[in-house]
């Protein structure tokens, strides 16, 4: 009886390594093929965005993840205007059409849960790069393949899950450009916002660290959730929890609709907005952990019924935080949560690095605006204009100094 149960112990060990070697290879096919230069940066409007989203569709179809997006299709398109160089003499608008990429997992529930993520990227860094230099392909390797690799390994796994709730998954296209594809969703969807339970949203979750720090914003947003992440044991996961249910991703756009939000991150790094984010630095292992500790939150949230939205700021506030006039021109540093906003990295010829700032900086103070967190700069970022002189209060190695940036 014992040999018996030895080899059943055994082929349970050999069929679960070989599920996470196949999970695991899935993830690499994915984060590879669409940080591949075959899709051109996957840029809002462009056949690389539209190559991208065939493939998304096709996952889709493989996995029985029935379509819902326009005319019985998984695609729904959206039009959009894009303002470059908004603070030049000359302003040139760029319009075109977006693609978001929804498909429908039917459990005969009362209520359906969102996961998203955007796929779109920046193509060969016309706006919104990082880059010096000739233009080149932004693969987005890490912002957003990771996202939505998780999206489609949670898809996988959901399919054969009993659940009190119905799943719509989401590659949104347009985040880059200003949450376009969210924002569209939020006033046309497919599924109404009050039989929306909540929404999960994967940004950049591709650079688990050695501390495996996973920020996870919008923790604000239900009482529901500090509950369910006492109820995951995962010991592979440290997190950073954030209450804010704004941030610069497109969680954000169901906030403002009272859908309860989270948003997975696992941090800036300086290859943001470079043609160097791909998919050969990519934590393909983490990711995988990220999807397992997601699936796990979303089982123990199956048992909670709908969860209650509460709000963590005016909806003044989270309007002015989704689009700025101005840029200081630092990396922020997402994981830093002791107080004011931590500078990671300097992007050349920006405000900050004329006013003498540095990596390592900790801003506190912007004119009158006490900087408490990342969230408050970036309400505070709303409120100043091009042109305009603000003074800084910084804190560096220990020490507050005075610091006056132009914008």
């Amino acid at each position: 009886m014992r040999i018996v149960l030895f080899i059943l112990s055994l082929f349970c060990i050999q069929t679960a390594f070989s599920q996470f070697n196949k999970s695991l290879h899935q993830i690499e096919v994915d984060v590879v093929y669409l940080a591949s230069d075959y899709l051109e940066g996957r840029e809002t409007g462009t056949k690389g965005e539209k190559r991208a989203a065939d493939y998304i569709a096709n996952r889709f179809a493989v996995l029985g993840i029935a379509p819902m997006g326009d005319d019985s299709t998984y695609f729904q398109d959206f039009p959009f205007e894009e303002k470059l160089n908004p603070s030049a003499d000359e302003v040139i608008t760029k319009t075109g059409i977006g693609k978001n990429v929804i498909g429908y997992l039917d459990k005969g529930a009362a209520t359906t849960v969102i996961i998203g993520g955007h796929y779109d990227h920046l193509g060969y860094g016309e706006s919104g790069s990082r880059h010096v230099g000739e233009p080149a392909i932004h693969n987005g390797a890490d912002d957003n393949a990771s996202g939505i690799a998780a999206l489609l390994n949670l898809a996988e796994r959901l399919v054969n899950m009993p659940s009190k709730n119905n799943f719509l998954f989401i590659a949104f296209s347009g985040e880059e450009k200003g949450l376009f594809g969210s924002k569209y969703y939020v006033e046309h969807p497919v599924i109404a916002h009050e039989s929306t339970n909540y929404m999960l949203n994967m940004d950049m979750i591709g650079r688990l660290d050695e501390e495996n720090t996973l920020i996870i914003n919008g923790t604000g947003t239900s009482k529901a959730w500090k509950n369910a992440f006492w109820n995951i044991r995962r010991d592979a996961i440290k997190t950073n929890l954030m209450e804010s249910g704004v941030g610069p991703s497109d969680h954000t756009s169901f906030y403002l609709k009272d859908v309860p939000v989270l948003h997975f991150f696992t941090g800036a790094h300086t290859d943001y907005h470079k043609p160097i984010d791909d998919s050969h630095l990519v934590n393909m292992e983490g990711i995988l952990t990220i999807s397992d500790y997601i699936y796990d939150l979303i089982v123990v949230l199956d048992r909670d019924g709908k969860l209650v939205f509460q709000e963590t700021e005016t909806k003044q506030e989270s309007k002015r935080a989704s689009r700025f006039k101005v840029t200081l021109g630092v990396m922020p540093d997402y994981v830093y949560a002791d107080g004011g906003m931590k500078i990671d990295g300097i992007i050349a010829d920006r405000p900050a690095e004329a006013a003498g700032l540095e990596a390592g900086d900790i801003v506190l103070k912007m004119d009158d605006v006490e900087i408490k967190d990342i969230y408050v700069y970036m309400d505070a970022l709303g409120k100043f204009e091009p042109g305009q002189k603000v003074k800084l209060v910084v804190l560096r190695k220990g020490k507050k100094i005075k610091k006056e940036v132009q914008f």
